[in-house]
């Protein structure tokens, strides 16, 4: 199955003749172990994952348009609040089609609850955007800080419902960021010391000439 007709960043085709060590292959299929959790994850588990969250995202979205065009325009309140779960959905999708599509970071292959903290943060980042007025929504109209209100009223829970995800689920997430935040300071450490010993290779040479 694909995803609107989009194709898998990491097919079968490429797992059958990759050469990334990472990857390896048991009787259930191509698997990885997440950088994030260090945890087994199959490539046709994690894809299936994002095909049927994409489903009924659209489902939702489809239903929450409906819900808004029907609504009585005096009734801000209830339009806030359709408005704000139709973002929601939105960004799960935008999110959805970028991590499947992506051909080049194996980082983006997670866990279910992994993936639903990244979007946990992304929802948390578009939020304050709009509320610093820094990004135009067109699902906002009048009303912007009653969507934003309902926003943050409502993500956690509309999150863990879509994604038919436990409470527990999100209360990992400072584990995930502090793990992204290493690795990124462990890549800049590494940077940094090729960058000394190519410097001092450097001056050796001339000095050497």
């Amino acid at each position: 199955m694909e995803l609107d007709a989009m194709k898998r960043g990491f097919p079968a085709e490429w797992l059958k003749n990759r050469s990334e060590p990472r990857i390896k292959k048991d009787e259930n299929g191509y698997y990885i172990y997440t950088l994030s959790e260090n945890i087994k994850v199959y490539f046709e588990e994690y894809y299936q994952f994002l095909e049927l969250l994409a489903a009924k995202c659209r489902l939702e979205k489809i239903r929450q348009a409906r819900q808004i065009e029907e609504c009585d325009p005096r009734r801000n309140e209830t339009l806030s609040y359709h408005r704000a779960r139709k973002i929601i959905v939105e960004l799960i999708l935008r999110a959805i089609k970028s991590f499947y599509t992506d051909k080049n970071n194996l980082g983006v292959v997670m866990t279910p609850w992994c993936f639903g903290t990244v979007i946990l943060e992304k929802v948390e980042i578009y939020r304050d955007r709009l509320a610093r007025g820094e990004v135009q929504d067109p699902n906002i109209a009048e009303y912007p800080y009653d969507v934003v209100r309902y926003i943050d009223e409502i993500y956690k829970s509309t999150l863990l419902e879509i994604m038919e995800f436990p409470p527990e689920a999100f209360k990992m997430r400072w584990q995930y960021t502090e793990l992204i935040k290493r690795y990124s300071q462990a890549l800049s450490n590494i940077t940094t010391s090729l960058q000394s010993i190519l410097l001092t290779v450097r001056n050796y040479g001339t000095k050497a000439s």
